[in-house]
């Protein structure tokens, strides 16, 4: 019989999260799309050389474009290419979820925030969701239910 292989990971398949969105947006839908990247941006993922948290999506012409989403070139990228950190990237949708997405933004009223980044059979995958915008009560609202089930774990763990 055959020795099973060992797979170690050496680290964690998320590269970043958006974790202000939460903060500023009701999250309603979750979508997992696909990127189209350029060869040094794959590279500059692979180092953790992003940043997430300033992205959103627009609709044009039935195709989902990502603003807003920073990859820090590699000082060793190639010296034939200009890289640009701050370029729109393409998303890759299936057609009935693109449909879904621009009946909600143009009917409903919502915006599509980026969540998280991350590998999934070595390709790089994003969350985008369908969110509605918080005002500063419903922030504190949400911040005042968060520390008060905090505080009804430490009574409970207490016990």
């Amino acid at each position: 019989m055959g020795k099973k292989k060992a797979t170690t990971k050496s680290s964690s398949s998320t590269i970043a999260l958006n974790k202000k969105a939460r903060h500023n947006y009701f999250i309603e839908d979750r979508f997992e799309a696909g990127i189209a990247l350029q060869g040094w941006e794959v590279k500059s993922l692979r180092e953790g050389r992003v940043q997430l948290t300033e992205s959103y999506v627009i609709l044009q012409n039935g195709e989902a474009w990502l603003f807003g989403f920073h990859i820090s070139p590699l000082i060793s990228a190639s010296t034939h290419i200009t890289p640009d950190p701050t370029r729109s990237r393409k998303l890759l949708l299936h057609r009935r979820e693109l449909d879904k997405l621009i009946g909600a933004v143009e009917r409903k009223g919502y915006t599509i925030v980026a969540t998280a980044l991350y590998w999934k059979r070595g390709r790089a995958k994003l969350e985008i969701a369908l969110a509605r915008g918080k005002q500063s009560h419903d922030k504190r609202a949400t911040q005042k239910d968060q520390e008060w089930t905090r505080s009804k774990q430490r009574l409970l763990r207490g016990r």
